[in-house]
């Protein structure tokens, strides 16, 4: 999926503003080594950097690394797969914010996590948990179905388990889970009516592949309509968030 760097800073960053409050989990020392998977545009990475850390960021994307580079020049970005990464030197800490349920291979990349770390290094994330924007998915899937899109309707955009599917994950490969929480967090949308829309069309334009450009508006409209009641609270529209935070340890 192509990442758009400038509107997910403009409209969607909410994404690393939330972020922030994780970085408290990171708990981080000036000196360490830390790797930020997943850095998006870098605003994270950059926090991390200016409290004394020395930091490094990838992603996937590289229109985000490329948008990162540009604003935070004294920072080290460069793209890479969440799946298949490697640094000569090892990390005490690996940091991620809203990316790892973007990883459909969630084993291959808690490998590369662990390989990462230092021997009682530690895997501080937020991502994405079972249930989160449930009401968004139904109603996309329904509108879908509605317009004869079946298979548009059956993608799997994203990888939400719950606390136990993940720290399994994580234990199976060799941490030690010193913290995990799952909960929901609602989430304001920018811009109104319109904010539904513009979530989708960033985060989830996969439901829309082979749909006619006349009718996306329109398919929209509808799943705006259907969200309404659950997502408009006196003008202010929020999405349905359930989010997934752990710290893991890597064992001596």
């Amino acid at each position: 999926m192509k990442w758009n760097a400038e509107l997910y800073d403009d409209k969607h960053s909410f994404v690393f503003q939330y972020g922030e409050n994780v970085l408290e989990l990171l708990d981080v020392a000036p000196g360490q080594r830390v790797l930020d998977l997943g850095c998006g545009t870098g605003y994270l990475t950059s926090q991390i950097q200016q409290k004394g850390a020395q930091v490094t960021g990838i992603d996937a994307s590289p229109d985000m690394i490329a948008k990162a580079q540009a604003t935070y020049p004294e920072v080290d970005f460069f793209v890479k797969d969440g799946t298949d990464f490697h640094f000569d030197e090892k990390f005490d800490a690996v940091f991620s914010n809203a990316t790892l349920h973007w990883i459909k291979n969630a084993d291959a990349a808690i490998k590369c996590v662990y390989d990462a770390l230092k021997p009682g290094g530690r895997f501080v994330a937020e991502m994405g948990g079972k249930g989160n924007v449930q009401k968004l998915i139904a109603a996309t899937r329904q509108v879908l179905r509605k317009h004869g899109y079946n298979r548009q309707a059956e993608t799997e955009v994203w990888y939400f388990p719950s606390l136990a599917e993940y720290t399994s994950r994580l234990e199976a490969q060799g941490f030690r889970v010193a913290f995990a929480s799952h909960f929901d967090r609602k989430t304001p949308l920018q811009d109104g009516d319109e904010g539904v829309a513009k979530w989708i069309t960033m985060f989830a334009p996969l439901y829309l592949l082979g749909i006619p450009q006349s009718e996306k508006q329109e398919l929209l409209k509808e799943i705006t309509t259907l969200l309404e009641p659950a997502y408009n609270e006196n003008g202010q529209w929020y999405a349905d968030y359930v989010r997934l935070r752990f710290i893991a340890v890597k064992e001596i």
